[in-house]
């Protein structure tokens, strides 16, 4: 392998950008931004810890589930989960956090960094309910750097045609789940579990009080 250990030899390779993309990014919310978030069900957070470990994980709500408190700040609820919390983990140690926003049949993208908080209540958390559930956390990020990322990857991945796509091809999720997880129980009671109508029954948990 020939590595690329230093600015100058990755640039010679990949160039430097042109004046227009370089110049893209911008640090306030402007009204195509929002609008994207606002029609955005789906995103990714990228977090590293303290020591340099990364994670990134899939959030997912209705279309909008990220609001906008200001020109330089949104908010993301927590839902139900694995409680595993990685990203927030990594986000108690470094507070450096990235979003990439996407949306179904989209090949552009929308990416927002910033510095994360968490937060347990706020005002917000009663326009963030869904199916009755009020998020428990809700991650809080000042925005830094706000701009459209072009398509080319979707495109080249043919991710949105549908005529590329073979989910049968890989065992299924139970299947995995019972391999790698769960060898205690039988394949049965694993795909019972990740059967639609009781998996689903987890996504919205109405709050206790």
């Amino acid at each position: 392998m020939t590595e690329v250990t230093s600015v100058d030899a990755l640039r010679e390779v990949v160039g430097t950008p042109i004046q227009r993309v370089a110049d893209k990014v911008m640090t306030r919310l402007e009204q195509p931004h929002r609008e994207w978030l606002a029609a955005s069900p789906f995103l990714l957070l990228a977090t590293s810890a303290a020591d340099g470990s990364c994670d990134v994980s899939p959030k997912g709500d209705p279309a909008g589930f990220v609001q906008v408190i200001d020109d330089t700040t949104v908010v993301m609820p927590e839902r139900a989960g694995n409680r595993r919390v990685d990203g927030y983990l990594n986000i108690l140690s470094n507070p450096r956090a990235g979003l990439l926003f996407m949306i179904p049949g989209r090949t552009d993208t929308l990416r927002i960094n910033g510095r994360a908080r968490i937060v347990s209540d706020a005002p917000f958390f009663d326009r963030m309910v869904v199916k009755g559930h009020r998020p428990v956390l809700a991650l809080v990020l000042s925005v830094e750097e706000v701009f459209f990322h072009c398509g080319k990857a979707f495109m080249r991945s043919e991710l949105w045609n549908q005529e590329t796509w073979n989910p049968e091809h890989l065992p299924s999720r139970a299947k995995i789940a019972h391999q790698m997880e769960r060898p205690d129980q039988t394949l049965a009671e694993v795909e019972a579990y990740y059967s639609s109508s009781n998996y689903a029954q987890g996504l919205y948990p109405v709050n206790q009080e």
